[in-house]
């Protein structure tokens, strides 16, 4: 991140040395760390959150075009169940029961006599 080498933290350290003291030198490095380590643990966290949402969007893009994969057979499945239902019932209409005054055979059944 920041290209600090030896000589520079060298020269910081007498710099805060002569500026703060023995005595607090050591309270504001140790402050001063803290502060590094929170931030850095804070940009770690934010750049996992950002990859793991780029990696989902990576996977949204196919499961989307599963989806429209599958309402595009379930619309042709769903047109075809309807046209096969419309076969059957063009077949179902002969099979009804015919008019008995239509065929001409019209006989009405016997009742039963009760003279016996």
């Amino acid at each position: 991140m920041f290209d600090v080498g030896f000589a520079e933290i060298l020269l910081l350290s007498i710099i805060g040395l002569l500026v703060l003291g023995p005595e607090r030198l050591p309270r504001v490095a140790r402050t001063l760390g803290g502060f590094v380590r929170k931030a850095r643990s804070s940009w770690i966290s934010l750049r996992h959150t950002i990859e793991a949402e780029i990696r989902a969007e990576e996977f949204k893009e196919p499961l989307k075009n599963f989806e429209n994969e599958i309402k595009s057979t379930v619309d042709s499945v769903k047109s075809g169940v309807d046209k096969l239902k419309a076969g059957m019932d063009s077949f179902k209409d002969p099979l009804k029961d015919p008019d008995p005054a239509a065929d001409g055979n019209s006989t009405k059944p016997e009742e039963p006599d009760d003279s016996v």
